[in-house]
């Protein structure tokens, strides 16, 4: 907070939730939960107050982590060594640092598992009154974060798996689609379609647009000009940097892209592709996943992308002219934006000596993508080993994979997108931790049972032979 006081931005999406929570109005590229939240805070006007609460929230979610490991048995310093990646990670802390939506997600994320797994002790399946509240915050989370909705059906999946728990997953399905519901209707009444957002197809094109091959594929005519020539250098471009090209077919073919027409179409030639394809597809998506876990961080999706996720030595530089949510009210470019948002002339500060101490600290401590890999691989041990807790532990690893793989699979990798996803792989292996604990009290209490019943019978047989004796003295 001394170091940067005004919070960090991060080009382009920093922008674009400011602009839309000065003029909230549905966009076809991102849905609007987070400026909902900015535009809560207006009145404050203090990106620092914006900060300082997103600050709370990652505490809060080592908080949350620790308080239901020491409910499910785990020791209370087993517990916090969970949390630490949670709280002492430099990535963790410049993503919480920064004017963007994920520590809001995270946080509701988390709220949503502790409360379904508050009663993780007695091993029964949550209330439907608590599921019902978990919904809510983790259909919430998918306006935050559109990467969020597979996260739904996996929850209902683990709280079927519960006896009983047709109740619970029913709660918190009917809870989870009421703020999905709403905003579908209102992006309807604003755009003429009922939908959260309508880029997830060009999305998802940049995602093949490196291996389609159309010779392969054999798509329709409408959709034979999506596809890259086999030549073109166009096609070992990261997608994440290749999808805001101007020049790429979808652009120049199907502008906008983010009409729902455009978005159909681009969907349709990606999932083509994906099902002509599937080895291309699977080992695209490995290559994003061993990036996660590699010991070289890449300059991915370019160097500048990956220089945001750094603290930086000198202030934030706004575009001239560049205006986001022109659609309401009066338009602004991003640096009035700012200025307006924080009632401050310099919306971007970096204060020495402080700003230096937090560069190095980024430079030593942080989780390397070995031991994220290793965190993830042995959450996947722990849903195998935790007899009695496994649903307990497969809800929250499943959540942490999916957070992973779902980004990569309909986008690209992003270092960006995998830092959401370690606070749960840690929690899960903290929650198999404990279930192992807890089926080795239970082996060794019956241990301790044989052995008292032994005793009292051998006790027993002894009296008998004693009373047997003195009986046949004359």
């Amino acid at each position: 907070m001394l170091a940067y006081p005004h919070g960090l931005w991060f080009t382009g999406d920093s922008y674009f939730y400011v602009g839309y929570a000065l003029r909230p109005a549905p966009s076809p590229s991102k849905t609007l939960g987070y400026s909902f939240v900015l535009r809560l805070m207006e009145p404050l006007h203090s990106l620092t107050a914006v900060v300082v609460v997103q600050h709370l929230m990652g505490l809060a979610v080592a908080v949350m982590a620790y308080a239901v490991l020491c409910r499910a048995g785990l020791p209370a310093w087993a517990s916090a060594l969970v949390t630490l990646p949670v709280l002492y990670d430099a990535y963790q802390i410049e993503l919480e640092h920064l004017l963007m939506s994920e520590t809001l997600f995270i946080f509701l994320i988390a709220g949503a598992l502790t409360l379904l797994l508050w009663r993780v002790r007695d091993g029964r399946a949550p209330p439907w009154w608590t599921a019902l509240a978990a919904g809510l915050l983790l259909g919430y989370a998918v306006l935050v974060r559109s990467a969020g909705a597979p996260l739904v059906p996996v929850v209902l999946v683990c709280l079927l798996l519960w006896r009983r728990g047709w109740r619970p997953a029913l709660a918190f399905g009917a809870a989870a689609a009421v703020p999905l519901a709403a905003y579908a209707l209102w992006f309807h009444a604003e755009r003429g379609t009922y939908a959260l957002t309508t880029s997830d197809g060009i999305y998802l094109w940049g995602r093949t647009a490196g291996f389609a091959d159309c010779a392969k594929m054999r798509p329709p005519k409408d959709q034979a000009a999506l596809c890259l020539p086999p030549d073109a250098a166009e096609r070992r471009d990261a997608p994440g940097h290749l999808i805001w090209r101007g020049d790429i077919p979808p652009r120049v073919l199907l502008s906008p892209v983010g009409s729902p027409e455009a978005n159909s179409t681009l969907r349709a030639f990606s999932i083509r592709a994906i099902l002509a394809q599937p080895g291309d597809y699977f080992e695209a998506v490995g290559d994003g996943i061993g990036r996660a876990f590699s010991s070289h961080r890449y300059p991915y999706p370019n160097a500048t992308t990956e220089r945001l996720y750094h603290f930086p030595d000198r202030p934030q530089l706004f575009p001239s002219g560049l205006a986001y949510a022109t659609g309401h009210g009066a338009p602004g470019t991003v640096l009035a934006d700012a200025m307006r948002y924080g009632r401050t002339g310099r919306p971007s500060r970096v204060v020495q000596p402080y700003a230096d101490r937090m560069i190095g600290y980024q430079e030593r401590w942080f989780l390397p993508g070995p031991a994220t890999g290793a965190v993830f691989g042995l959450g996947a041990i722990a849903v195998a080993a935790a007899r009695g807790r496994r649903r307990e532990v497969l809800m929250v690893w499943g959540t942490a994979a999916t957070l992973l793989l779902f980004p990569i699979a309909s986008a690209d990798f992003d270092y960006r997108y995998v830092v959401p996803a370690v606070p749960f792989a840690c929690f899960a292996v903290g929650l198999g931790l404990s279930a192992v604990r807890r089926r080795a009290a239970g082996e060794e209490a019956g241990r301790a049972d044989d052995e008292e019943t032994a005793t009292r019978w051998w006790g027993t047989l002894g009296s008998r032979r004693r009373e047997k004796d003195r009986a046949s003295v004359p």
